[in-house]
């Protein structure tokens, strides 16, 4: 029922943005066109941050153990950083903006400013 309510409002397949999947800066969203895959010292020219790193990489999955989905893969500790991953795939995917505020952890901080007078 739902689908039939949003053709019924106007809206149509033409007026809908798809966006596109493409291999991007997992920071600032700047996409990647050059073939192959990033070297380890590869750096986005916009934002400066590494390319060869784990949030780019299609194995990286917060919710498996060492977030990496590939278990031949060595650990890496700090996952926005460059690595030297042998298994390292740059993933297609829509651009979502990393969360700048973590409310919840914001709201905790507060509290305990107010617990300790600080």
């Amino acid at each position: 029922m739902a689908s039939f309510q949003f053709w019924k409002s106007g809206l149509n397949r033409a007026n809908v943005a798809v966006m596109a999947m493409t291999r991007h800066c997992w920071k600032c969203g700047l996409e990647y066109k050059l073939p192959g895959s990033p070297g380890r010292s590869e750096t986005c020219p916009r934002c400066g941050s590494d390319l060869k790193v784990c949030l780019n990489c299609g194995s990286y999955d917060p919710r498996v153990a060492q977030q990496c989905g590939d278990d031949r893969a060595e650990p890496v500790a700090e996952k926005h950083l460059a690595n030297y991953c042998e298994y390292f795939d740059f993933i297609r995917r829509e651009f979502v903006p990393p969360k700048a505020a973590h409310p919840r952890e914001d709201k905790a901080r507060d509290v305990l400013k107010k617990l300790l007078g600080d």
